[in-house]
């Protein structure tokens, strides 16, 4: 048996001629349970998941973390407005074809969660079941802004202990709890060393184009329909940092209000976006995978 806990690399071409990048974790031998499609936020990679999918790689099930075009180890695009869910969910469905996968559980950290509800939109069979992380069919104006403020913005990082710093200022309200080491391994995940040995913003910077394309308006869709179409027709759970500026709380309950068998965690101490590495989260995430096929 592979060790679940190490990754193949996968790559797959997208429908614009695109190259891009997955860690591919074996599930434990044992019977078959449905694969994993693991989808990051904005500005993050695949490797937000290096924890968390080998332990589910454990408990049996294949776990796909993507590296989302423009990020990480995926090709960055000639057409920033590109950058957008419709376009990462065709994406995600060429993987899972070149992958033979028909069905999956999909889990998804903010953007990630946004791509899940695209896909559900443009093929419902093939979600499963969805495990939603700080994110829903609205979001808080006042977090999206935040966000849209730092994404794409040049940095200047000649050490790592830059990066850290860099990171530590944008996401401390966040983690208070964060201590150096995790600033430095957030860090990490972060950024890659750059040609001349700096660290390097792990992302394309365009990526922020399609968002100011939109225009403070547009930065806030109506996805409601797509959100009741996902959670009223499959097993949902709904991840909530407590202090999230993104997703608030009345937001968060109305989504339960939509889709009253939606499951839901709330992780203390934590903002916008839980990483998943949390007690409260680990549970959740288990629980909800044990009666998942």
């Amino acid at each position: 048996m592979a060790e679940p806990h190490l990754f193949s690399e996968r790559r797959w071409t997208a429908a614009d001629g695109l190259t891009l990048f997955a860690r591919d974790y074996p599930g434990a031998d044992g019977a078959a349970r449905l694969p994993v499609i693991a989808l990051h936020g904005l500005t993050r990679n695949s490797a937000d998941f290096d924890t968390l999918a080998p332990l589910i790689a454990r408990g049996g099930r294949r776990v796909l973390a993507l590296d989302v075009r423009g990020r990480g180890r995926s090709d960055r695009a000639a057409d920033p407005m590109t950058y957008q869910p419709p376009v990462y969910a065709r994406d995600v469905l060429g993987l899972m074809e070149v992958a033979g996968i028909d069905r999956a559980v999909f889990l998804g950290t903010s953007m990630g969660g946004l791509i899940t509800m695209a896909v559900a939109a443009m093929k419902s069979r093939v979600v499963a079941a969805a495990i939603l992380n700080d994110i829903g069919p609205q979001v808080s104006p006042e977090g999206l802004a935040r966000i849209a403020a730092y994404s794409g913005q040049p940095v200047e990082t000649p050490t790592w202990a830059a990066a850290a710093a860099h990171v530590r200022r944008i996401n401390g309200v966040a983690f208070p709890h964060y201590t150096d080491a995790d600033w430095d391994a957030f860090a990490r995940r972060t950024f890659r060393e750059g040609a001349e040995g700096a660290p390097v913003l792990d992302y394309d910077p365009d990526i922020a184009v399609p968002i100011r394309a939109a225009g403070p308006k547009a930065l806030v869709p109506n996805l409601w329909p797509h959100f009741r179409k996902l959670a009223r027709q499959r097993p949902t759970l709904l991840i909530r940092g407590a202090t999230s500026d993104l997703l608030g709380a009345d937001i968060a309950d109305r989504m339960r209000k939509a889709a009253p068998d939606m499951r839901y965690a709330e992780i203390t101490g934590v903002g916008h976006a839980p990483m998943l590495d949390e007690a409260e989260a680990r549970a959740a995430i288990f629980e909800f995978l044990r009666d998942v096929p």
